[in-house]
């Protein structure tokens, strides 16, 4: 039992980056594609709301519609890209490519695997956040020293949605069963957590329920580092996404050992 629960865990603390590397390498030859299609969704709603209802209503919170709503937009492409590449390009890997398959022959454990894959996925976040940032402050929407503090807080909300999907790519019997995921859990998410209208705008029973939600805690962290306010309770959000990060990290952990290595 003992060793079979040590084949799960990470070997060391930097196996970890072979994966990464792995993922990378293959990540590059389409890097742009990718990353053009990561900001489509965001780029859409933040200037499709942003010009659009955004002329219709006055400031929101103190600021412009856009700013706010940029924001929000940051957050939630962290969510969209980090929750893709997992469910999609990690459930890939150790299905039909057989990637993780030819992983376990050499002298990563299947903690090793994971651990690269989410930090890949939250690579991914960084990228998709990053960017939606700096469009952001190139329209004037967030100053540019506000970037440097982000930096941190999207990865660790990239960690935190990878960490959540790689328990659905651990249960998922095949790709058709991501939607229920998508559906059920993630846009949800998007309208509740503040990501496009005030939560204190919800009844009090949705609000308590945004106030558990992972994107609740980005946004909190995000929204106001690129507006120049200061941001309340940051041990609190941080702590929140550190716990999303872990435990369900250790959850995937014994799902896909009893999956992968019966």
């Amino acid at each position: 039992m003992g060793e079979r629960y040590a084949a799960g865990m990470p070997a060391n603390a930097w196996n970890w980056v072979a994966v990464w590397r792995r993922n990378y390498l293959g990540w590059k030859k389409i890097g742009l594609a990718s990353v053009l299609g990561n900001l489509a969704d965001p780029m859409i709603y933040l200037f499709g709301l942003g010009f659009g209802i955004g002329t219709m209503i006055g400031p929101v919170e103190g600021t412009s519609y856009i700013a706010f709503l940029a924001a929000g937009m940051v957050a939630t492409s962290a969510m969209a890209s980090a929750t893709a590449e997992t469910v999609y390009g990690s459930f890939g890997r150790m299905g039909d490519q057989r990637t993780w398959e030819g992983m376990l022959c050499t002298q990563l454990t299947l903690g090793d695997i994971l651990l690269g894959e989410l930090a890949w996925a939250a690579t991914k976040a960084l990228m998709a956040g990053t960017a939606i940032t700096i469009v952001a402050t190139t329209l004037g929407y967030a100053s540019w020293p506000s970037i440097l503090c982000l930096l941190p807080v999207i990865a660790l909300s990239g960690l935190a949605f990878a960490s959540l999907a790689m328990v659905v790519t651990a249960l998922a019997p095949s790709y058709e069963y991501f939607i229920f995921y998508n559906t059920l859990v993630i846009t949800p998410m998007l309208f509740l957590c503040g990501a496009m209208f005030p939560v204190n705008q919800l009844p009090g029973a949705f609000q308590d329920v945004a106030s558990l939600l992972p994107l609740a805690h980005a946004i909190d962290l995000i929204r106001p580092a690129m507006l120049g306010r200061p941001a309340g309770s940051m041990g609190l959000h941080i702590g929140a996404l550190c716990i999303y990060t872990v435990l369900p990290f250790f959850l995937s952990v014994a799902l896909f050992r009893r999956r992968l290595m019966r």
